[in-house]
C-alpha cells in the first residue's frame, strides 16, 4: 500500500504542543493524528501505523519510553519511525532516546521551522 501523503501521530501530554504540531505539519500537506495520552497513542499506532510518531516523554499515566518500547515490542508497531519530541535535554536522555530505538531527538522548546526541518529530514533519511 503506497500513501503519497505521509502521516504523523503526535502522542504529547501538552495541548499547546499537539495544536501547534498539528497546524504546522498539515500546512506541509501531513496527515496529522494526536492524542495527549499515551495509551490511546499507542491504539491509534496500532490501528493507523503512522509514517512517523513524534513521542514526548513526560506524561502521566505511562511515560514515552514506555510507550516506545511497547511499539518497538509489537510486531504491527516495530517498524514505525519514533522520534522523541521533550523537554527533557539532557544528555543521558538524549542517547537513551536513541538505544531505545527513536530516529531523532526535538528538544523543547522548538521553532516550527525546526519541526518541519527534522520532519522531513526523517522521511528523506527513511526513503
Amino acid at each position: 500500500m503506497s500513501r503519497d501523503k505521509k502521516s504523523i501521530l503526535i502522542i504529547d501530554d501538552e495541548e499547546d504542543i499537539l495544536k501547534l504540531c498539528k497546524i504546522v505539519l498539515e500546512k506541509e500537506g501531513f496527515d496529522v493524528y494526536t492524542t495527549n495520552a499515551a495509551k490511546e497513542g499507542v491504539e491509534i499506532a496500532s490501528n493507523i501505523i503512522p509514517d512517523l510518531v513524534l513521542l514526548d516523554i513526560m506524561m502521566p499515566v505511562m511515560d514515552g519510553w514506555e510507550v516506545l518500547k511497547i511499539l518497538r515490542g509489537e510486531k504491527s508497531t516495530s517498524k514505525i519511525a519514533v522520534a522523541m519530541l521533550t523537554a527533557k535535554t539532557d544528555f543521558k536522555d538524549k542517547i537513551m532516546g536513541i538505544q531505545e530505538g527513536a530516529i531523532d531527538y526535538i528538544s523543547k522548546p522548538f521553532l516550527p521551522q525546526e519541526l518541519i526541518f527534522r520532519v522531513k529530514r526523517i522521511f528523506q533519511e527513511l526513503n
